[in-house]
């Protein structure tokens, strides 16, 4: 394979590809030279997730840094969030962590921060580093080695990551509740096993074993075929949750005490009052692709919804220009203030374990109410020739008479009773649907048709 095809695996907010076709020990070193050369630290944290081919990339990614003169942190088998709590929590110049998260298994990847866990994405930085990527591989020199090479220190930040995490909930307030987890082999496991000294909960612990060669498949419960393990553990022990999680854990998913999954939407809106218990009229994040659940109960519990472009690095630099206390978006990314603004799959189930405690009552019934007052669509993926055509179409028929018409994330109408979010994938021409109404499951299931079948008219 060309070394351009190498380049694939840069994409807008962290590398993802193959190995070793897209993604090697090479291109890892390159990777490591390059970003010294872009963030010029002094020191940055590296961790890996539980892909087999993840500790040698990881190895090799410490080799560029430190041959760059920079000093390497690292904590070895991590979650995302690990590295973003060690590179805020201990004041480092930046983090990298080696995932391709819910990926197949051949493949791995990189995601990259700044200081204070600032991501780098495409506009901030990630292309500028593919670049000098490239430029090796097609023949150029690469960026100089430093004088003065830098160090390497194995450090367990995990203790101190479990403290952190025990200080967005009372562990008082929690009722010894029975918990299905699966981290579906992924990297969960052992921090749940830390978690659960300090927790009144009884676990029934299923495919908690961190197993790289993934014998469950790839955990990613988004999708509906993976769920059915986690679902079927909580209806054979009367389980009072469960909870599932992709493979560096950096979101998480819910279903309630019937093994039903939970949309993610009614979360955002659920965490985003345990946030303002918190922080009294604060400022709350949300995504623009279902929203009339969460600004009700933003307004409700006093605090100001602000509506963001969806994506961890636009939602992580809105919540600091409004200094958010939280930030929510229906795909299951929970992000946090105190958590220097960055995204986490462990803070938000033990946000939903103490509400359930305080409620006194099922976790179906709590949201219930949510459901049947706000019905959506479930996320609606179409495969179109020309999806901007597709787009043209919906609002051709849509937008005259509408009560409102945005555009800041794909194209947003509203109705009276009902409203929708369209948007076009970045990476394949693929459409994103999602509608919802205001307790009228038949208008919502009539709409939703009349636009599925609109946009299929473009294929």
């Amino acid at each position: 394979m060309e070394d351009t095809a190498r380049l694939e695996s840069f994409k807008a907010y962290d590398v993802r590809g193959k190995v070793p076709e897209q993604l090697n020990e090479e291109i890892a070193v390159l990777i490591g030279k390059a970003y010294a050369e872009l963030v010029r630290p002094s020191t940055v944290v590296v961790g890996h997730d539980i892909r087999l081919t993840s500790p040698v990339l990881s190895a090799a990614l410490a080799r560029g840094l430190v041959a760059s003169g920079v000093d390497v942190v690292d904590i070895g088998l991590v979650g995302t969030e690990e590295v973003y709590h060690a590179t805020f929590s201990l004041a480092l110049d930046g983090g990298i962590m080696v995932t391709a998260s819910h990926n197949p298994r051949e493949y791995n990847g990189m995601k990259f921060t700044r200081e204070q866990a600032r991501p780098i994405s495409s506009d901030t930085g990630l292309f500028d580093i593919e670049a000098t990527v490239r430029g090796v591989l097609e023949g150029g020199a690469a960026p100089a080695d430093a004088a003065q090479p830098g160090t390497i220190e194995r450090k367990d930040v995990r203790p101190a990551f479990v403290d952190h995490l025990l200080t967005y909930i009372d562990p008082a307030s929690i009722r010894p509740l029975k918990v299905v987890v699966n981290p579906g082999n992924g990297g969960a496991g052992p921090v749940i096993d830390m978690l659960e000294p300090h927790l009144p909960l009884r676990f029934v612990k299923i495919h908690d074993h961190p197993d790289g060669t993934f014998p469950m498949g790839v955990p990613n419960p988004l999708l509906p075929e993976n769920r059915a393990a986690t679902s079927k553990a909580v209806l054979e022990s009367g389980a009072d949750l469960g909870i599932a999680w992709d493979g560096d854990f950096d979101r998480c998913f819910f279903f309630d005490e019937k093994g039903e999954f939970v949309d993610g939407y009614y979360l955002v809106g659920l965490l985003a009052q345990r946030a303002l218990k918190r922080h009294p009229g604060a400022n709350i994040i949300h995504d623009p692709r279902l929203v009339w659940n969460t600004i009700e109960l933003v307004q409700e519990a006093g605090g100001t919804p602000v509506v963001c472009k969806s994506g961890h690095a636009f939602i992580k630099e809105k919540m600091r220009q409004v200094d958010a206390a939280y930030g929510g978006e229906m795909s299951a990314h929970h992000y946090f203030r105190e958590f220097s603004y960055c995204d986490s799959g462990m803070i938000p189930w033990l946000q939903v374990v103490e509400a359930i405690s305080e409620a006194g009552r099922p976790f179906s019934e709590m949201l219930a109410e949510r459901i049947a007052r706000y019905p959506v669509s479930g996320e609606i993926n179409l495969t179109l020739k020309d999806p901007a055509a597709a787009l043209r179409a919906v609002r051709d028929k849509y937008a005259p008479g509408a009560l409102d018409v945005n555009d800041v994330d794909g194209l947003s109408i509203e109705y009276e009773g009902w409203r929708m979010n369209v948007r076009s994938s970045n990476t394949e021409p693929v459409v994103r649907l999602n509608v919802e109404a205001r307790a009228d499951e038949a208008l919502l299931k009539a709409k939703t048709e009349e636009v599925t079948a609109l946009l299929e008219s473009a294929r």
